[in-house]
Order: structure tokens, then C-alpha cells, then sequence
């Protein structure tokens, strides 16, 4: 049984994406092919499978605070913390995700903004903790961070495929995965991963590894900077 069942063969354009200064965001194209037991194709008549493409950023731990007006003032109200909150997330179908598969799948598998699995640390009352899930993907998804592309993936005579996803200007570094899956009757028939690194590069860098591996002294420096420049611009500002 597990012979009879396709295998899909995928890669990504980019297997690293440097960010530097001026890097104003990368489109990303997923592309691949699905192999059919025997070497076949899909028969005339067949029901086609579909695919979706998943692109998903290093998890993190995330702090979300709402505001609440408090005589005339906007305050920080309730809080409530996420122990791994996928950084990243964009997914991109050959058709909306609600068709291909039903809410139990999704959850599984996590297809869809509205099937992440947050992992919230605090055991706040289901209808406080679904408002602050809706507020979090609502900032990332408005950020450009989270994002849903259906219809995105194209499928030529049932055997290849290919999307393009857009990485933003503001993405964070790290590892990301590149999920792809076959689905077919609503179920999950094949699925395989492809790694991309996301990284700074140049400059930038340079003084991110300092912060992170010679903190005191980038602290330091970063404090010595700062009094030599305004005791500059002190200086030409006394002179004119």
C-alpha cells in the first residue's frame, strides 16, 4: 500500500536568503514534481490532486499586551504570553484550503492562519485566550508575517507544480521549513520538507554576531559611540 501511493519531489529557488541593508524582500518560488507509482500520469477522467505549500518561520516566545482606554488615556491592560508562536507563516494552495480538507486536518497539519497552534503559557478563559489569538495573527498578519495564498499553486498536466510566496522586507533570520503537501479526497497522501536559511549578511552581520556573542563589549562600544557623538555634535554646535 505504501508503494501505490505517489511521492512528491520538491525544491525551493532559494536555499539562503541573505539580508542586507537595503533588502526590501525576496519572492520565493516552490516548485516540484509528484511521482505517480509506475511512472504514470493521472488518467483522463482521474480526480486530480492538489497541492499546498506551507512556508514557516523559527518559533518564538511573544508577549501580547492589550490596551485598554483608561480615563481618556490608552493603558496596557490584560497580557498574556506564547511559549512558540511561528515567527513566519504563508501558505499557498491550488485551491482554498477549506475545500481541500476538513477542520481536523487542518488542525494536524496546521493548514491555515486560523489552524496555528500558538501554545499560549497562561490559563486564561477560552473566550480571553481565542481574543488574544485573533489579536496576534490580526498584528502579523497585517505586518506582512502571516498570510494565505490560495489559488497560488499551479499544476501543469497533474505532475508539476509551483507558487511564489513573497518573504518581507521585515522577516526575522533564522531556519524556516518549506512543507509541501498532496492531497487528494480530503486526505493527506504525501508530504516531504526543504530547509532555507534566512540570514544577515555584510555589516549587518557583523554587528549582530557582536551583540549576540561579545555583549559587554558591544554594550561598551555602543555607549562610547554614543558619548563621542554627542559630545560632537555639541562641539560643531558650539562653534557655529
Amino acid at each position: 500500500m505504501g508503494q501505490a501511493k505517489p511521492v512528491l519531489v520538491p525544491d525551493v529557488s532559494q536555499r539562503a536568503i541573505e539580508i542586507a541593508y537595503s533588502f526590501t524582500g525576496a519572492e520565493l518560488l516552490l516548485f516540484g514534481a509528484i511521482l505517480y507509482p509506475g511512472g504514470r500520469t493521472p488518467e483522463r477522467g482521474e480526480k486530480p490532486a492538489d497541492i499546498v505549500v506551507v512556508v514557516k518561520g523559527p518559533t518564538q516566545s511573544v508577549l501580547v499586551r492589550e490596551k485598554e482606554k483608561v480615563a481618556g488615556i490608552w493603558m496596557n491592560a490584560e497580557r498574556t504570553r506564547y511559549r512558540s508562536a511561528p515567527s513566519f507563516y504563508a501558505i499557498a494552495s491550488s485551491k482554498p484550503i477549506r475545500e481541500l480538507v476538513d477542520e481536523r486536518t487542518r488542525a494536524i497539519y496546521e493548514l491555515g492562519v486560523d489552524s496555528l497552534q500558538l501554545s499560549p503559557s497562561s490559563g486564561a478563559q477560552p473566550e480571553v485566550q481565542a481574543r488574544f489569538d485573533k489579536g496576534l495573527v490580526d498584528l502579523r498578519t497585517r505586518g506582512g508575517l502571516y498570510y494565505e495564498a490560495p489559488g497560488a499553486v499551479e499544476i501543469t498536466d497533474g505532475v508539476l507544480y509551483r507558487a511564489r510566496l513573497n518573504i518581507p522586507a521585515r522577516v526575522p533570520v533564522g531556519r524556516f521549513t518549506a512543507e509541501t503537501f498532496l492531497i487528494r479526497d480530503g486526505r493527506v497522501l504525501a508530504a516531504a520538507v526543504r530547509p532555507i536559511d534566512i540570514r544577515k549578511s555584510g555589516f549587518e552581520r557583523f554587528v549582530a554576531t557582536a551583540a549576540e556573542d561579545q555583549s559587554l563589549a558591544y554594550g561598551l562600544v555602543a555607549v562610547a559611540l554614543s558619548i563621542l557623538l554627542g559630545w560632537g555634535a555639541g562641539a560643531i554646535w558650539r562653534r557655529f
